[in-house]
């Protein structure tokens, strides 16, 4: 026995400090004050002794595994740790087997945690299912990814959904602190001058994220070395080039993309400049950004101002011709002037009240004097008789009707007041009064 402790001490040594620092209880969890106050469902659960299947949904190193750990050991039930990208259907029967084994003969209960558990497919949610509902397993998912995107809903139903928050930088200068002078499993053992002004560096360089934090700690420890000083200037080196949050296949990136077309909507050129830095900086392909811009300047702007797709159009030009990064300016002068363009979705609900129209009522007859005459029989069939050429007559207009009979008086296009669309409003409300 004591070969086996020594032999696990020592394997905790040589683990990464993130790892070392894991909490052991729930009261040794930083942050996620609303998720594990007393009376909170956690706590009543924890104190109940009985834990329900759950999903922790939060973004990385804010604790869900730690979380997951603690509370399996809160409830002293074996805890099986796996990720869904390694897992198949028949991991899932031999985990079920031993579960069903520990309740027969041990009377213990088995807890189920799936890292990742929004890349695990259908079929192997739908095998997991009848097993979390027997209760023969406990099951905590953890995902970064929104689960009602991701999980089915007969498992989602059979789950509390539990969001956790990004740790504050208070929260994360205080896990540093306590792992700076812990000698046991922190960084203590080398005998540091810490300043305050170093963890709270690191902590704000870490966006919320612990385990972030805690590998800065680490090497900027090994950077100061046995009773040097860990300064702000040896943390700034520790952290290195800060990668920013931005999964460009998960819900970080349509967070940030909705809300870059919602500010230049909202007319904030400020906040539109801010989201088109966070993708840039994220890894976002610049054409995909530019093709958000152009649609922008047809269904938000529009008439309004003709010139915003003009624009938008030769920011990609620009891109082409310029690259990176040089490319970022021409994409910034058409951020500002698509977000202080006057505003019309005319464009939009013109082409929905249309297509409404054509998809309830089909096809319907082009009148006579529209049709092409392209040969002589059309024309003896009447094709083209009656037409009025504009051009023929005073203003190069002439009230006609275009529309199909079923459709007459039908108005899809509506210019808005703004912009470019308050003349066009005023002369298209003139040629359809005449119309009529």
């Amino acid at each position: 026995m004591d070969l086996f402790k020594h032999a696990a001490e020592a394997d905790q040594r040589f683990a990464p400090l993130a790892e070392r620092m894991r909490p052991r209880t729930i009261d040794d969890i930083v942050g996620q004050q609303r998720l594990l106050a007393p009376g909170s469902i956690v706590r009543r659960a924890v104190s109940a002794g009985h834990l329900f299947s759950m999903i922790l949904w939060g973004p990385p190193g804010v604790g869900k595994t730690s979380l997951a750990r603690c509370l399996a050991g809160s409830v002293s039930a074996h805890m099986e740790l796996h990720s869904a990208v390694s897992m198949g259907v028949k991991d899932i029967r031999e985990i079920v087997a031993r579960a069903e084994e520990r309740i027969a003969y041990h009377k213990q209960r088995t807890v189920l945690f799936l890292d990742e558990i929004h890349r695990f497919n259908k079929a192997q949610q739908d095998a997991l299912l009848p097993h979390v509902e027997k209760g023969t397993v406990t099951l905590i998912g953890a995902t970064t990814e929104n689960p009602s995107f991701e999980v089915n809903a007969a498992l989602l139903s059979r789950c509390r959904v539990l969001v956790l928050e990004v740790l504050d930088s208070a929260d994360l200068v205080g896990l540093l602190e306590r792992a700076a002078a812990d000698p046991d499993r922190g960084v203590g053992g080398l005998q540091l001058n810490v300043e305050k002004a170093a963890l709270e560096t690191i902590a704000e360089a870490s966006f919320g994220d612990a385990r972030r934090a805690l590998t800065a700690l680490e090497v900027a420890s090994e950077m100061a070395g046995q009773g040097g000083t860990l300064d702000a200037a040896t943390a700034e080196q520790a952290l290195g080039h800060r990668v920013l949050l931005y999964d460009k296949a998960g819900e970080e990136h349509y967070n940030v993309v909705s809300a870059f077309i919602k500010s230049m909507r909202g007319t904030d050129p400020d906040a539109a400049v801010y989201y088109l830095v966070r993708m840039l900086e994220g890894g976002e392909d610049p054409r995909f950004i530019i093709r958000r811009m152009v649609i922008f300047a047809s269904e938000d702007i529009g008439n309004a101002d003709p010139t915003a797709l003009q624009v938008a159009v030769a920011a990609l030009q620009a891109f082409e011709l310029m690259g990176l990064p040089e490319g970022v300016l021409p994409l910034t002068q058409a951020v500002t002037y698509l977000a202080t363009a006057p505003k019309s979705n005319a464009s939009l609900t013109a082409y929905a009240a249309a297509r409404k129209d054509v998809m309830d009522l089909g096809p319907l007859p082009v009148p006579g004097k529209l049709r092409n005459a392209a040969t002589g029989f059309m024309k003896s069939l009447g094709y083209g008789a009656g037409y009025k050429y504009p051009h023929n007559f005073e203003g190069n207009y002439v009230p006609e009707q275009y529309l199909p009979d079923a459709l007459q008086g039908r108005q899809y296009y509506n210019p808005s007041d703004n912009g470019r669309e308050a003349q066009i409003k005023q002369a298209l409300a003139a040629a359809r009064a005449q119309r009529r």
